[in-house]
């Protein structure tokens, strides 16, 4: 091939890159009034509110699990979680939750907990199907 051909393809790749990088979803931290107003999957980070508990029961119904959080605004609103509880939940420096508001309510499809630990600070995700998965 010729060397105008090969950086030809070079550039028409580039720009493909660019291109795709520009529709590619961004992921910034949100509030709750940020998820309310718009539709569309949200991660908004906040502290679990202890005061107003968790609700849990696994004989009734093991994939539902509701508790307040308190978002880095100072917003309390009700999170439901269609999973299990995540394992030391009430361990948990810190939470993001991955997902969407309707009503005012959050629907949360992944929980990340920041866990304390003496040695790192390790993110876990929860999945819907109850694995765990750590981040550095």
């Amino acid at each position: 091939m010729k060397k105008s051909a090969i950086i030809g393809l070079i550039t028409i790749a580039i720009c493909v890159c660019f291109l795709v990088s520009l529709n590619a979803k961004t992921s910034n931290y949100s509030t709750f009034t940020e998820a309310a107003k718009d539709a569309g999957e949200f991660h908004v980070m906040g502290h679990w509110a202890k005061d107003k508990g968790t609700f849990y029961d696994a004989f009734k119904d093991a994939n539902h699990f509701s508790f307040y959080m308190k978002d880095e605004k100072g917003d309390v609103k009700k999170v439901v979680y269609s999973g299990t509880k995540p394992q030391d939940f009430e361990r948990s420096e810190k939470l993001v939750l991955v997902g969407s508001m309707n009503g005012g309510t959050f629907y949360a499809s992944k929980i990340l907990m920041k866990c304390p630990s003496k040695y790192n600070n390790d993110l876990v995700e929860i999945n819907q199907n109850g694995q765990a998965q750590k981040y550095k």
